[in-house]
């Protein structure tokens, strides 16, 4: 798949590196929900499952790809692992590509993927509280904020969009 400015390709092993490096990053790692740590080790880890996941439920997050450079920017994609309260999208870019709007153009994909190609009727994303940068772009793809839930221990804001009629 492709946007404007990227490359939305299925997440493979040889990302590991760039993977690790984005994962690695404790400010990065701050602000995600499944996080598990930040070592190299759980950055496999974390790896493995989207890919795992991608092999489970036929879809899963995206490598994203900057298509002017071919850098690696992050990940973002449709996911429902075991436990997660929907189908939902997320997204995690690597701190240099902060601030250019990748996360919105991955996370719209990702969002119009979940409605034409799922068959969805809602959409959620789970977001820690604090984290404005990416209540941002649940806002500015079109999510509202549902509730607050309890995900694993930790309390985060539920956001979420349903279809548009037709």
């Amino acid at each position: 798949m492709e946007t404007e400015r990227l490359i939305l390709r299925p997440l493979a092993g040889s990302d590991f590196e760039d993977y690790a490096a984005m994962l690695t990053d404790p400010v990065v790692a701050e602000g995600l929900v499944e996080s598990a740590g930040t070592t190299p080790s759980d950055a496999w880890r974390s790896l493995a499952t989207f890919i795992g996941h991608r092999e489970i439920r036929g879809y899963s997050h995206w490598a994203l790809v900057e298509k002017s450079t071919g850098s690696f920017v992050g990940r973002a994609g449709p996911w429902q692992p075991h436990g997660f309260p929907g189908l939902g999208v997320g997204w995690c870019l690597a701190r240099p590509h902060w601030g250019k709007g990748y996360a919105t153009e991955a996370a719209a994909a990702a969002l119009a993927y979940c409605f034409a190609e799922l068959g969805a009727e809602e959409v959620v994303s789970l977001i820690l509280p604090g984290n404005t940068r990416s209540i941002a772009v649940a806002e500015r793809i079109g999510h509202r904020h549902l509730r607050d839930v309890d995900y694993r221990g930790k309390l985060v804001h539920l956001y979420g969009s349903s279809r548009s009629p037709v």
